[in-house]
């Protein structure tokens, strides 16, 4: 089975950098898109970056444009996302996710097949 686990939430100042990594384990990670999409109470699961299987195409959702980097090592199986300037708008769940189909990228929840456990990130003074 595959598993994917999530590291490097906590809690950081507006401004503030956190780098999130997400270890996948079980399956070809060098085969699957890659995402992170976030959750805020009461609130739709949302997409926020995504990362094509070869690193050839990313996508990443207009808030976080210029400040936040996904990235991947299909040697060490692994998927980051640094996150810089962070502002209070930015806490959330963060989980990551792994579309096995996935050539390019996608922004659509279903699309992904394995989801990690979710991280938190509290951005706050």
């Amino acid at each position: 089975q595959v598993q994917l686990v999530e590291s490097g939430g906590g809690l950081v100042q507006p401004g503030g950098s956190l780098r999130l990594s997400c270890i996948v384990s079980g399956g070809i990670f060098g085969n699957y898109a890659m995402g992170w999409f976030r959750q805020r109470p009461g609130l739709e699961r949302e997409f926020v970056a995504a990362i094509s299987w070869n690193s050839d195409y990313t996508d990443y959702v207009d808030s976080v444009k210029g400040r936040f980097t996904i990235s991947r090592d299909n040697a060490r199986n692994t998927v980051t996302l640094q996150m810089n300037s962070l502002k209070p708008e930015d806490t959330a769940v963060y989980y990551c996710g792994a579309d096995r189909y996935g050539v390019e990228a996608s922004r659509d929840t279903d699309d992904y097949e394995y989801w990690g456990q979710g991280t938190q990130v509290t951005v706050s003074s």
